[in-house]
């Protein structure tokens, strides 16, 4: 009966008055029952600390190991904008010039901040993180994203003119040809990227420019950094795509000064604690809801 009277007031969220009369009970029996279910510890309240934005992005970091973590207080529409001006910040506190190499991965949330604004980087070559993608929708075109990101910076674009994942045989191809080789040799200087972090597999949307066939080598993966998955614990899968991607590999994530995860949602909590523990973003940039909920995860015992 405690387990009962507990579960219909604090989990259905019903009235005292409400479950007095759907048990056929007095409101004052219902409250010492729900009194002793708290006295035995059916029931369990806990108060939760309150952090501000700043103090959820260090608490993450440390937990993480991350360089640094920003914590934008905004509502869900404005979640992108809000990113752009602390993005704007970090990129031009690098003091990126000519020269300098900027990397953009793909995805909903990194063209919203770029759209929002990134700083001046005049002459900053800007290449994106992949070949094309088979997909319509602009936010997974990577050539379309140097492209704005270099228009809205006064960088200069790169292109890759190939496909993210070739056929096996076409792969030396494609990557012999020239202009390919030369954003390609970009890679290995990036001096700052700007990346997303993707889902669990299984549950990214259709048409999210992921493989094509059902891999079963990536039922454990949480999530992924251009295509690059892994399991909570950070691992990176060996799926059939992995080493066969014209993508940044990641010891070229790994080795990248500055590599911004982007992240937003439940559903990413445990992307983002597996890319951090891959080492394939050095810094996030979140809100305060995802935030609470990856401590919270991190918090979980086991």
């Amino acid at each position: 009966m405690l387990h009962t009277v507990a579960k219909m007031h604090y989990q259905a969220d019903l009235s005292q008055v409400q479950i007095a009369r759907k048990l056929g009970l007095s409101t004052a029996t219902i409250s010492r029952l729900l009194q002793r279910a708290r006295a035995e510890g059916i029931v369990r309240i806990e108060v939760r600390e309150l952090f501000g934005a700043d103090e959820l992005g260090l608490r993450l970091a440390a937990q993480l190991g991350l360089r640094q973590v920003v914590v934008v207080d905004a509502p869900g529409p404005g979640v992108a904008s809000a990113m752009a001006p602390p993005l704007s910040r970090m990129l031009a506190g690098l003091g990126l010039g000519r020269g300098s190499v900027l990397m953009v991965g793909w995805g909903r949330t990194v063209s919203a901040v770029i759209e929002a604004g990134l700083p001046p980087l005049p002459g900053v070559a800007v290449v994106p993180s992949t070949g094309g993608m088979q997909q319509h929708a602009r936010h997974f075109q990577s050539n379309e994203f140097s492209r704005r990101a270099a228009e809205v910076t006064g960088g200069v674009p790169h292109f890759i003119h190939a496909p993210y994942l070739p056929a096996p045989e076409a792969l030396d191809l494609f990557l012999s040809d020239p202009s390919v080789q030369a954003s390609v040799a970009l890679w290995d200087r990036i001096d700052a990227a700007v990346v997303g972090i993707g889902q669990p597999y299984g549950l990214e949307r259709p048409g999210s420019g992921g493989p094509a066939d059902r891999d079963p080598a990536l039922a454990p993966a949480v999530g992924d950094v251009v295509r690059h998955y892994f399991d909570e614990d950070g691992r990176v899968i060996d799926w059939r795509g992995e080493g066969r991607m014209i993508a940044v590999s990641c010891a070229q994530l790994r080795a990248t000064p500055l590599v911004v995860g982007l992240a937003v949602g439940d559903a990413k909590v445990p992307s983002i604690i597996g890319a951090a523990r891959a080492g394939l973003v050095k810094a996030l940039m979140t809100d305060t809801r995802t935030a609470e909920a990856v401590l919270d995860r991190l918090a979980e015992p086991g």
